[in-house]
């Protein structure tokens, strides 16, 4: 049973953005959200879209069926399989257009809309999961390539990369690679200590012009997140968090010298 104390969840939100959350929790879900920016940005994001897909679409759930197309037109010109599958699919498309496609495109299409840090972690989390067990390929470009990495991946995402040096911290630089992020290209460098402790360091376009760092603890990983410029950073490392915010703060300092912005 949902209480006004229960937590707030990604359905909720949904719900809260399409105008159907219940009347007793959505008080429940605005205060949560002021005390969420991250999620607010997202929320505001979905709602945007949802209403320039309202806007540009809307019209079709007013419009009557076409005669070629209702069911009695159908049976009497005798070909009752092929058109009622015709039928079928108009009604999918017309169901998906006004109620579903926002709620899809809200979850899944994100391409319209820059993504906020809490999506950036997560994809940058997913990522360092990804590639930090690997042994042969863990990069596309290795570190002695620094000079081509950079120019490269300046290219591909829009904007100039500073790609820190953490030797001092005792953090060799394994490589980089592209990766496919929420608005376009991603970059993901990597790094490694005597012990074989991997760290990335994640780059992508945000939604937010700026936020402060935030900390996200996992069973296994956790990262450091901030956003500079509408550019997301996210350090992603072993779940210590000591260690995760003195490799983070190398990391910024770095990347708050470079004063990199984008192109």
């Amino acid at each position: 049973m949902t209480t006004q104390d229960s937590p707030v969840t990604e359905d909720e939100l949904h719900a809260y953005v399409d105008g159907e959350l219940p009347v007793d929790r959505k008080e429940a879900v605005a205060a949560w959200l002021t005390a969420h920016p991250a999620e607010a940005a997202t929320v505001a994001a979905w709602r945007a879209q949802a209403e320039a897909i309202a806007a540009r679409y809307g019209a079709v759930a007013g419009e009557p069926v076409p005669e070629r197309l209702k069911l009695d037109q159908i049976m009497r010109q005798g070909r009752p399989r092929r058109s009622l599958a015709a039928l079928a699919a108009v009604a999918a498309i017309v169901a998906f257009v006004v109620g579903g496609a926002a709620g899809w495109m809200a979850r899944g299409a994100s391409a319209a809309a820059p993504s906020s840090s809490g999506s950036i972690t997560a994809d940058a989390l997913e990522a360092h999961k990804l590639y930090v067990v690997e042994v042969r390929h863990p990069v596309e470009v290795p570190g002695s390539e620094r000079a081509h990495m950079t120019a490269w991946l300046s290219k591909r995402l829009g904007y100039a990369q500073r790609i820190p040096d953490l030797q001092s911290i005792g953090l060799k630089l394994v490589g980089g690679r592209l990766l496919p992020g929420p608005t376009g290209a991603a970059a993901l460098y990597m790094y490694e200590g005597p012990s074989g402790e991997r760290f990335t360091l994640y780059c992508a376009k945000a939604a937010e012009p700026e936020s402060a760092l935030r900390f996200k603890a996992g069973r296994q990983f956790a990262a450091f997140t901030w956003i500079d410029d509408k550019a997301g950073y996210v350090v992603s490392g072993p779940d210590n968090r000591d260690r995760l915010e003195k490799v983070t703060k190398k990391i910024y300092e770095q990347v708050d010298k470079s004063g990199a912005r984008k192109s």
